[in-house]
């Protein structure tokens, strides 16, 4: 009896257990969705009991505070939920699955299903981040592009057109160190995103940046304007190589601003009042387009006017036949702070350039007159030296004639030079014969040609003489005494 009972409890107690147990659903639907579509998902659970009402809903995962659908399930139905697409429902969804009613059977979990919600692009825009307003060279360029809607965007930068290097380029951002003005322009930003093939795109508005160069350090220089007999005036040019215009120019002399203005140009003249002969301090550039000034170099405002004598010299080139083939003529004034230099071939005034020459001058040092040596050279040269600024005063140099023959003849010193050295060799070889006649002897006994042994040799051939003249006088005195 008691055995009947227990397996009859026990059997009900292994069939309730069995009951207990769902199986995982199963959830499906698209992998991706645009915002606002209408879409559905489907959760499917099988081989649950069907005595049982089953409740399935739709969450994201980790978040069971906002049911996303639900539907109940009375024979293996498929739920279906239907859903207008936002961008919230982006992430990882799951079909949750329990027995109505009944809280001792435990919930099952379907599969993780990951959704992509696209929001097409729309309303591109480029905002400036950089601290300042432009820019000058050196600083950094930043730019954003803020878009009204859209989501898994690429971004694409152009400049002028031109794509923008990637390195420069970081998603939504451009970010340009150590600018120059090769960075002015038209910048443009590109969103792009992409559903079932479609792209999406927006074009922001084109932001012009300019980027100022620093301007360089200032150059310094000055021509002198004749008024009249009594006026004269400094025509101060000052003048930076590099820098975006508007540049304001300062003009010292010494510790005194003399005068300033803002140029449009990357140089301007400024009028100062000048007396000729006299030093009127020293004047220095001063150029800024931010807060870095440029400085030139101090020049002495002094004019000093042309004075003689004018020096002309020349020297040349040989060839392979050591025949004269080019020429430099020199011309330089003893004085003159702005000088002008003219070269005459035959009393005719030379331009810059010809057929067989070429100036190139180096005021206010010199003048150099550069000659190829022909027909078309020879003549006579003579260069003068006026102030450029009054030609009244004017200077000229001696006059010199120069031809291919003249400048190919040998000079007489070199003559001088050469038959000395022909005379001298003439000397040098008699001496040498006059001075070896006496030492054959020498050579005749093989006697060593270094002092101590030629000392030797004429010490014993004195002995030998001396000897002998003896011998020559006593012979004499015995046939004198046999006579």
């Amino acid at each position: 009896m008691f055995a009947f009972l227990f397996v009859v409890i026990l059997g009900k107690l292994i069939s309730t257990n069995c009951q207990l147990f769902l199986g995982h659903p199963r959830l499906s639907g698209p992998s991706e969705a645009l915002v606002k579509a209408v879409v559905d998902f489907h959760c499917e659970l099988k081989n649950h009991s069907q005595n049982e009402s089953i409740l399935l809903e739709l969450f994201k995962e980790g978040n069971r505070d906002k049911v996303l659908g639900y539907y109940t399930s009375l024979d293996e139905e498929v739920a279906v939920f239907p859903m207008v697409i936002k961008l919230y429902h982006e992430g990882n969804l799951e079909c949750e699955a329990k027995v109505q009613n009944n809280s001792n059977i435990k919930p099952t979990v379907s599969n993780i299903h990951y959704l992509k919600v696209v929001e097409p692009v729309k309303g591109a825009q480029i905002v400036v981040r950089s601290e300042q307003e432009e820019f000058f060279e050196g600083e950094t360029l930043k730019l954003q592009c803020t878009l009204a809607a859209g989501n898994h965007v690429s971004y694409k930068w152009l400049l002028n057109g031109q794509l923008v290097s990637q390195s420069s380029s970081h998603n939504d951002q451009l970010l340009i160190n150590r600018t120059t003005s090769k960075d002015s322009g038209s910048y443009m930003c590109v969103a792009s995103n992409n559903f079932n093939q479609t792209v999406f795109t927006a074009n922001s508005t084109e932001v012009v940046i300019t980027v100022k160069d620093v301007v360089s350090n200032a150059d310094i220089s000055f021509t002198v304007l004749k008024e009249d007999e009594q006026n004269y005036f400094a025509m101060v040019t000052c003048q930076s190589t590099k820098g975006t215009p508007p540049i304001t120019f300062s003009l010292y002399n010494r510790t005194e601003l003399v005068t300033s203005t803002t140029s449009e140009e990357r140089d301007t003249i400024f009028k100062v009042p000048l007396l000729l002969g006299q030093h009127l301090g020293r004047l220095q550039c001063q150029a800024n387009n931010t807060d870095k000034i440029a400085y030139s170099q101090w020049i002495p405002l002094e004019v000093v006017l042309v004075g003689g004598p004018v020096m002309m010299h020349y020297d040349y080139d040989v060839g392979e036949n050591y025949a004269v083939i080019s020429l430099r003529f020199y011309c330089k004034a003893a004085k003159g702070s702005l000088p002008l230099y003219k070269w005459f071939h035959n009393k005719t005034l030379l331009g810059d350039q010809g057929s067989f020459y070429r100036v190139v001058n180096q005021p206010p040092e010199q003048s150099i007159l550069l000659l190829s040596v022909g027909r078309s050279s020879a003549g006579t040269y003579h260069c003068e030296v006026s102030d450029s600024f009054d030609s009244t005063n004017t200077i000229k140099s001696k006059r010199r004639y120069l031809d291919k023959e003249v400048l190919n003849r040998l000079p007489v010193w070199v003559v001088a030079v050469v038959f000395g050295c022909f005379t001298f060799l003439v000397l040098l070889v008699s001496a040498c014969c006059w001075i070896g006649v006496p030492l054959l002897p020498l050579l005749k006994r093989n006697v060593p040609l270094d002092p101590w042994s030629v000392f030797l040799f004429l010490f014993d051939l004195r002995e030998e003489l001396q000897v002998g003249s003896s011998s020559a006088v006593a012979k004499e005195e015995t046939m004198a005494d046999a006579r």
